[in-house]
């Protein structure tokens, strides 16, 4: 059975009436009682700022009741869903997933407090938040594979937080005076570097240098922040969840090409890994690294309009989401080699992906007269184009003539890291797909023609391919030793660093 076929068989049941009579009336109360209180809260923040008596009063009849139907519509759709993935029954599904709405009745907690619109808002976000944690849980008891995504995911990203913490309470920043991003001291800690650029984007628009940042991620970070009323922590939110989701794929994408062993280090060995400290921070990496990979599940899946679109948005997200384009075509030319005329139709969601750039590019050249100006800014960087072995002598040559402790070791790490990537290529490109590889490959040569190897630990986080490589190769037991060796104690280490403004890529 294909891919697609699966994916296709397990999208939810049309709805049917009798549904509600099957789980008893205490879920159905629940259920109801909360999409009450969606469909009120949607009417006082929709229609009541309006200020119109008419308007309000018939929108109170309309939406409440409306709100009350969609969410009883989107109980059964779900359980329906639930129970035929998990393989449980419909009245056990539809009973368990009640109690993930509940915590939308904390809604009503607003009234009591002043500054209700405001108030409301972070609850929703707080009543959202406990209503996905509620469905993982559920779904993870059910689910070996979102079980298995969420104790990795949990134990790494729990370990990450406490030493870093720890970190910043005991060790202190950097000697200077550093932006700091939030009055708290455990907060502040995840708005480092880059995060700088993004939060300032998000609350003040695009200036100077803050051109070479993408606008997808600050646009979320404002669109999250209006509800969570920060946005450091909204930023911290998107890169989590979105981690959490990223593994989530890349499970099941490499659980497809090989097995659930494979698929269960792959997710295990990018957790770990020395820089995965910027999937807890307010950085792209999370987002970009869930977009990327996703558009590869749905590309191996033949939903091929899914993938364009999330490659649209992984474009809008880094410049090197649109290489996608390139595993796109592999891809689809791979489906309809023997026919290519008949599979044209599915060839034009690719034109999403460079769509994502030239979004962008045109929104700078009505800013700034100069479309890639994205590009030209790097120089404020020392980044500008060069083949890509500039890099390389650049990076051993101010190794040679360092006098500086922390330069020595920041381009032996940028050079090892670098390494470490063609090596993990040359070594294991035999046992991917041609479009993994490819995908690679260019996502390698983009950052090394920039004429210095800066960030190359970083931007290694994101080449899921290797992960897939080292996962295979991390069957034996003495090369798994070896990576968590590496691994392990260099996480530990650059998280220490990050929080406490050292650089690190």
């Amino acid at each position: 059975m294909s891919a697609s076929t699966r994916l296709l068989r397990s999208l939810p049941q049309p709805f049917h009436l009798e549904d509600l009579l099957i789980p008893g009336w205490a879920p159905v109360v629940a259920v109801s009682l909360a999409g009450l209180t969606l469909g009120f809260f949607a009417w006082y923040a929709l229609i009541v700022p309006l200020h119109h008596a008419t308007t309000s009063e018939l929108g109170l009849l309309l939406i409440t009741p409306a709100g009350m139907v969609a969410t009883l519509l989107v109980w059964i759709g779900y359980a329906r869903y639930f129970a035929q993935r998990s393989g449980i029954t419909l009245v056990r599904s539809l009973q368990y997933d009640a109690l993930t709405w509940m915590p939308f009745l904390l809604l009503w907690l607003t009234f009591v407090f002043a500054q209700q619109v405001a108030l409301s808002a972070r609850v929703f976000l707080i009543a959202l938040s406990l209503f996905a944690i509620g469905k993982v849980l559920i779904y993870a008891r059910f689910n070996q594979t979102v079980r298995e995504v969420l104790i990795d995911f949990v134990a790494t990203r729990v370990a990450i937080v406490v030493i870093a913490e720890l970190a910043a309470v005991i060790i202190g920043q950097r000697a200077g005076t550093h932006v700091q991003e939030s009055q708290n001291v455990l907060l502040a800690v995840w708005g480092r570097w880059d995060a700088v650029h993004y939060l300032d984007i998000a609350t003040q628009g695009y200036q100077g240098t803050n051109m070479a940042f993408f606008p997808l991620f600050p646009l979320l970070i404002r669109a999250v922040g209006s509800l969570a009323g920060n946005h450091l922590v909204a930023g911290l939110l998107i890169s989590n969840v979105s981690f959490f989701i990223a593994l989530l794929y890349l499970y099941k994408l490499l659980q497809y090409e090989y097995d659930r062993a494979v698929a269960r280090r792959a997710i295990f060995y990018v957790s770990i890994f020395p820089t995965s400290v910027y999937f807890n921070a307010v950085y792209t990496e999370s987002l970009f690294f869930m977009l990327t990979v996703a558009s590869f599940y749905y590309m191996r899946a033949r939903m091929w309009w899914v993938a364009g679109l999330l490659g649209f948005f992984a474009a809008l997200t880094r410049v090197e989401g649109v290489l996608l384009i390139v595993p796109f075509v592999i891809e689809w030319f791979g489906r309809y080699r023997a026919a290519p005329i008949r599979g044209l139709y599915n060839l034009i969601p690719g034109a999403f992906i460079p769509l994502g750039l030239a979004l962008y590019m045109a929104y700078l050249w009505v800013l700034t007269a100069d479309p890639l100006y994205f590009s030209h800014v790097q120089i404020h960087w020392n980044r500008h184009l060069a083949w890509p072995w500039v890099s390389i002598i650049n990076a051993f040559t101010k190794l040679g003539h360092a006098t500086n402790g922390t330069v020595v070791a920041t381009q032996s790490l940028e050079i090892a890291f670098t390494a470490l990537i063609i090596a993990v290529l040359l070594g294991g490109w035999h046992s991917l797909r041609t479009s993994y590889i490819a995908y690679m490959a260019l996502s390698l040569l983009i950052p090394m023609s920039t004429s210095n190897l800066m960030s190359m630990p970083r931007f290694a986080l994101v080449l899921f391919p290797m992960f897939a490589i080292m996962a295979r190769w991390g069957e034996r037991p003495w090369v798994n030793n070896v990576i968590l060796a590496f691994s392990l104690p260099l996480l530990g280490l650059f998280t220490v660093l990050f929080t406490n403004w050292y650089w690190v890529a």
